[in-house]
């Protein structure tokens, strides 16, 4: 546990990358959503950049289908840290409801697109 102390006043904060029950939170889902995001924000800043040069709106339009796809990926490879674990976790200790509803809520959303 790292404590700041800020105006008199602690603030504990775990450790990066640690949980609450201490697992690490950095597992290799997380850390290839992360790479396909940051991957995803450039081609949006170059989707910017296209747009204010005028570029031709087909080669815009490829871009930002590309960008989508790295999200979409981004998505599952959450989706499925959370279903390996999270949703797993709940399933054995049986307080599983809670955690199948999110997923139903979720993929109703997507499924809306």
């Amino acid at each position: 546990m790292i404590h700041f102390k800020v105006y008199n006043i602690t603030i504990q904060h775990p450790p990066v990358g640690v949980g609450k029950r201490g697992e690490n939170l950095m597992n290799q889902e997380k850390v290839k959503a992360l790479q396909a995001l940051k991957t995803s924000k450039g081609q949006i800043e170059g989707i910017i950049k296209m747009i204010e040069e005028g570029r031709y709106c087909i080669d815009i339009s490829n871009q930002i289908v590309a960008a989508q796809s790295l999200l979409k990926k981004s998505n599952l490879l959450i989706l499925k840290q959370h279903l390996s674990h999270c949703v797993k976790d709940a399933v054995l200790s049986d307080n599983s409801e809670e955690k199948i509803n999110e997923i139903i809520e979720l993929l109703s959303k997507i499924m809306d697109k």
